[in-house]
């Protein structure tokens, strides 16, 4: 058995995988990395009844990674390089190849995966942070959760410029209901939710649209979404929106969260 561990800047994600399956994906949260690392291994391993001396091999990677020196309770423990592991896992949970990968997490990263290999294309600093700074700061909000909630609700046309607040015709494939101006109009009666809303679309958009940009360099039709920000059901609404503008398709695999912790697991096979 093979544990694959991503320790990010916030959540710190471990799989276990024998054989080439997936069997046990958990998650957990702590800061500091030798702290993430260690209790993401010990949480699947007690929650799950592995027995330590069936671990084969540890393989780790993500933010935190080059923080652990040594090999974790004295099992074999390797580093994976993260743009690897994003490509493989992506690639594999998705069942195809030569594709372009956005995955979505404190920032974005977007990586061209195929037969010829593994590339960083490249990325944003926009991402699910920047969903929890703007909603702390302008909202006085500081759970994802809770923004969420105040997004539902939302309406853009009371923060965002729209197209069709400046024109009363469509703009090449644009229609009236288009973004002309992330929060380009911020009406006096803008509230919470309007505001939250705006943060999500804003954010979502910034990835979409650097995901087509991508697609359409490299010739590909579709994008495979991964990382915890796949999740997000007014993201995917945003992604949605593109997709009829643009013609890419987003494509969400099962467990596209736990990506980057699963192709760690699967790097570095014989």
């Amino acid at each position: 058995m093979i544990i694959g561990i991503d320790i990010g800047s916030t959540i710190t994600k471990a799989v276990s995988i024998e054989n080439g399956k997936i069997i046990k994906m958990i998650k957990t949260k702590a800061m500091d990395a030798v702290t993430a690392a260690t209790g993401a291994f010990g949480k699947i391993v007690l929650e799950n009844g592995i027995k330590i001396n069936t671990v084969e091999r540890i393989e780790i990677t993500g933010a935190g990674a080059s923080k652990i020196k040594d090999d974790i309770f004295g099992i074999t423990t390797g580093r994976v390089n993260e743009i690897k592991a994003i490509g493989t896992g992506g690639m594999f949970l998705s069942g195809m190849s030569d594709i372009i990968i956005t995955n979505i997490g404190t920032g974005t990263v977007i990586i061209e995966a195929g037969d010829k290999g593994i590339f960083h294309f490249g990325g944003s600093g926009v991402g699910g942070g920047t969903i929890l700074g703007l909603g702390k700061k302008l909202l006085s909000v500081a759970e994802f959760h809770d923004i969420m909630e105040l997004a539902k609700n939302g309406k853009l046309n009371q923060v965002d410029l729209l197209l069709g607040d400046i024109t009363e015709t469509n703009l090449s494939f644009l229609n009236g209901e288009c973004t002309a101006s992330n929060f380009g109009k911020m009406l006096d009666t803008a509230n919470q939710g309007d505001i939250a809303l705006a943060i999500i679309n804003m954010v979502y958009q910034v990835i979409g649209v650097l995901s087509v940009f991508a697609a359409r360099a490299k010739n590909y039709s579709r994008v495979v979404v991964t990382g915890n920000g796949s999740k997000n059901p007014i993201g995917r609404k945003v992604l949605a929106d593109i997709t009829s503008m643009y013609g890419i398709d987003f494509i969400y695999p099962e467990h596209a969260e736990y990506t980057t912790a699963i192709g760690a697991g699967l790097s570095n096979r014989e």
